[in-house]
């Protein structure tokens, strides 16, 4: 029998999707009231939710010492730090994906050239709609290998960066398809599966972390190209 929520989860829930779906913009501040009345939970589920949210990075104080808070901003040396972690755990989970058995490789290296050509797909757009099916078909081939042989630690590690991780992906997919920039990136993806076809961690790792270096590159590119 599944054990019924709290209102402290069910307010959780809620915020950390509109922070990472982008709903909740950067920086735009959170008071208890003003929740209470949008989310309809009282104010006590409501402060231990903004607290579990400023554990885990996605709330912050407005000032040092502030007990007003805010979503927290995205930042270039935030991503920069973010994507080289996530980048070198990501790698570690597609060496691991390459140590599967023959059958189960192939059958992952499948599944992810299918999610490959259907972001390619819907790559070439800026309709909304195919906006946000990118990032989530972008956010889905990374978790496809990481999930496929990584351990509990690894996996708690992964899990643990996630939501940050999110914001940043939809924000740099969304800005990669508005650039026309998209090509190198899905070009990356398919070296990771190439890797994992074949068996060779060394490359599979390689080809990871480098997707995800290449990914602040590209970012900085096109961020001061904007300006």
């Amino acid at each position: 029998m599944k054990t019924p929520r709290t209102l402290a989860e069910t307010a959780y829930d809620r915020l950390r999707e509109g922070i990472v779906s982008l709903r909740l913009a950067p920086g735009a501040p959170l008071t208890e009231l003003e929740l209470t009345r949008r989310l309809r939970i009282s104010r006590t589920p409501i402060r231990s939710a903004l607290l579990r949210l400023q554990q885990e990075g996605l709330v912050t104080s407005v000032k040092p010492g502030s007990n007003r808070l805010a979503v927290a901003p995205l930042t270039g040396d935030d991503m920069r730090e973010l994507f080289l972690l996530v980048g070198a755990l990501d790698g570690a989970a597609a060496r691991l994906a390459a140590g599967l058995d023959a059958p189960a490789r192939s059958a992952l290296a499948d599944e992810l050239a299918t999610l490959n050509r259907r972001l390619r797909q819907v790559a070439h757009t800026t309709d909304p709609s195919d906006i946000r099916t990118a990032q989530e078909l972008d956010l889905h081939f990374h978790h496809c290998y990481e999930s496929a042989a990584s351990g509990p630690r690894l996996r708690a590690k992964l899990r643990a960066l996630h939501a940050q991780r999110e914001r940043y992906v939809r924000v740099y997919t969304q800005a990669l398809i508005h650039a026309h920039a998209v090509k190198d990136s899905l070009d990356e993806h398919g070296a990771i599966i190439d890797a994992i076809r074949a068996g060779d961690g060394d490359r599979a790792e390689r080809q990871a972390i480098f997707n995800y270096r290449n990914a602040m590159e590209r970012y900085r590119r096109i961020v001061e190209a904007g300006r």
